[in-house]
């Protein structure tokens, strides 16, 4: 089962009424308005909240990190246990494992 597209409206999807440039589904930095608008309604404002919401808690069978690995797209560092998105374990990479030059 595919999920719909969503299309930019025009306008901030935090519920500010503010005009979204082109493309864009937020006012400059009104995506983070939205998500903790959407943790204090749903979760308490507490991610820890929202893990045990979500069947992710520190009981779980499955952690969030395991979870996002699987299914999530992130990947480990080849070089150690780091976790996150392709472009972060690029960054991590580049800045923790950067050979040093003499």
């Amino acid at each position: 089962m595919s999920t719909p597209r969503l299309i930019p409206t025009g306008v901030c999807w935090c519920g500010c009424g503010r005009d979204a440039t082109n493309g864009r589904f937020f006012a400059p930095g009104h995506d983070k308005v939205a998500e903790s608008a959407y943790m204090a309604v749903h979760h308490e404002g507490s991610v820890a909240r929202l893990l045990v919401d979500t069947g992710f808690g520190p009981e779980a069978e499955e952690s969030i990190r395991d979870a996002a690995l699987d299914r999530g797209g992130w990947e480990t560092c080849p070089h150690c246990t780091y976790a996150g998105a392709p472009a972060s374990i690029r960054k991590h990479i580049g800045k923790d494992h950067k050979k040093k030059e003499s």
